[in-house]
């Protein structure tokens, strides 16, 4: 709360909801008194396109000139070239380091939101969270993060949460959660999204982080074929879905082979499936991909979904919500909630309507096993 009114200090309140809280959590960290601003510099990743992530840089640069620290350096992270950084590069280790962070945190958020809503014994699933995320510090932190250990930890990981954590033999409603990227995945910005439907009788289900990527690489493909792109930007970006996927490969692997997960999506599926709703021209914010997330939600035993957007987010109108209708119609089995999320927003009302969403999901899962039974029983005379 305190980030959320920070940033509407240094952030007009027209501008969206995740650009409020990133400077409002950036500013609170500079005037904490915790930093010497005359040896900080503030990072920020973008992606690039039409939506607030360009924006991002120069939200920080004017808070910050506001606050008086005009001379702290605010340093672009983006691999299209919006900026240049003279000091600062993107070594080769740091980005391995990064993508294999990355690929740690798809995993625990799979094998966590899995299993704990099913634990014997409460706290067991956080508490090997906890003892694997030190594991996985360590390695990136020390010494040279080799592929070997990557690949052993990767394995090791799944094993560990899908074997050795005691569970009950319950079936509870499959809840999940897409929409923008900042709010789908930061608890503090969905008003915590995952507990609450934990506590409400549900299983989380949220995509990986790293499916976001390659979207934006898959892009490239429609940017050459239909926007006269050159075609080499192609050629980068599938070059580049292919090593994001090698690096994944252990883990993908693992998932394949373990009793209680999936494996990730396929990008090119995810395209394929929403290209019969939206066209794959739909690339600013989270674009035809988030269309693709709630098809793949569906697919996977997932029908209950939550879709969160910034308030006034118009891309997430577009291929979030103004797709729920069709959605609806070929897959009568879906259930999904559009939720806004603003510094003004009810939380009363957010609650009430994704507790409506449950309370339907109860009702169906109820007539799922209650034709399943009545299958075994048949079976049996």
């Amino acid at each position: 709360r305190t980030c959320v009114d920070v940033g509407l200090k240094y952030v007009n309140n027209d501008a969206c909801y995740p650009s409020l809280i990133v400077v409002g959590q950036l500013m609170s960290a500079v005037m904490s008194g915790n930093y010497d601003m005359n040896k900080t510099a503030i990072l920020i990743s973008q992606t690039g396109g039409g939506c607030r992530a360009s924006n991002y840089i120069g939200f920080i640069r004017r808070a910050l000139e506001k606050a008086g620290y005009p001379n702290v350096p605010v340093i672009s992270i983006n691999l299209s070239g919006l900026e240049d950084n003279p000091g600062f590069k993107i070594t080769p280790m740091l980005a391995l380091r990064g993508i294999y962070a990355a690929v740690f945190g798809d995993i625990f958020m799979k094998c966590v939101y899995r299993i704990r809503p099913y634990e014997a014994v409460p706290g067991s699933t956080d508490a090997m969270h906890r003892k694997w995320k030190k594991v996985c510090a360590d390695f990136l932190s020390q010494g040279y993060p080799s592929r070997r250990k990557f690949k052993k930890l990767c394995r090791e990981i799944i094993a560990d949460f899908d074997n050795n954590i005691e569970l009950l033999d319950i079936k509870k409603p499959r809840g999940g959660v897409v929409g923008e990227i900042l709010v789908k995945f930061l608890p503090a910005a969905n008003n915590y999204l995952v507990e609450l439907l934990e506590s409400e009788g549900a299983e989380a289900v949220v995509p990986d982080l790293l499916d976001f990527l390659l979207y934006s690489f898959y892009n490239q493909n429609f940017k050459v074929s239909h926007l006269g792109m050159k075609k080499s930007k192609a050629t980068i970006g599938n070059l580049g879905i292919k090593a994001l996927e090698w690096f994944r490969k252990p883990a993908s692997d693992a998932f394949r082979e373990s009793k209680h997960f999936d494996p990730p999506a396929d990008i090119a599926g995810l395209g394929k499936m929403a290209s019969d709703i939206v066209s794959l021209g739909n690339q600013t914010g989270e674009g035809w991909f988030l269309t693709g997330e709630m098809l793949e939600l569906i697919h996977s035993g997932a029908p209950n979904i939550v879709c969160t957007q910034p308030f006034a987010c118009l891309p997430n109108h577009v291929v979030g919500k103004g797709v729920i209708k069709e959605l609806r119609r070929r897959y009568p089995e879906s259930n999904i909630v559009a939720i806004d999320f603003d510094p003004g927003a009810s939380e009363v009302n957010q609650l009430n309507r994704i507790k409506l969403m449950l309370s339907t999901a109860n009702k169906n899962l109820a007539k799922e096993l209650e034709k399943e039974s009545k299958e075994d029983d048949d079976i049996a005379s």
